[in-house]
């Protein structure tokens, strides 16, 4: 599965599942540390643990694995690390807060329509 199919299948899972506020940063000239940030939102702390959930799951009937997970405990920001794509799902007041997407606004926004429309 390449990296685009890998940020289809994240996107497409968390649109399904009603995330709030999806955004795909690429990164990748910015830091090593990925090439793509995907942010969303979950309406409360069990929204948010189920959409983290549920990208893993969809990932992992792929065989692709997080290298590493963090945050299930509290649920307001669960981070699924898969290499070159790293998932932040957020609880709303906790995404307000950090605003990753201020803090990456060098990064280039990516277009997201071309995978959640509909096949």
């Amino acid at each position: 599965m390449d990296q685009n199919e890998k940020l289809g299948l994240i996107v497409k899972t968390l649109d399904r599942k009603k995330a709030d506020g999806i955004q795909v940063i690429r990164i990748s000239d910015l830091t090593i540390i990925a090439d793509y940030f995907v942010i969303a939102g979950g309406g409360s702390s069990t929204q948010t643990r189920t959409l983290a959930e549920e990208v893993e799951y969809q990932m992992s009937q792929k065989g692709i694995e997080p290298l590493r997970k963090e945050g299930y405990g509290g649920s307001e920001w669960v981070i699924l690390d898969y290499g070159d794509i790293v998932v932040h799902v957020f609880y709303k007041e906790t995404r307000e807060h950090y605003q990753l997407e201020r803090l990456w606004a060098d990064g280039e926004r990516i277009d997201i329509e071309k995978y959640v429309t509909e096949d």
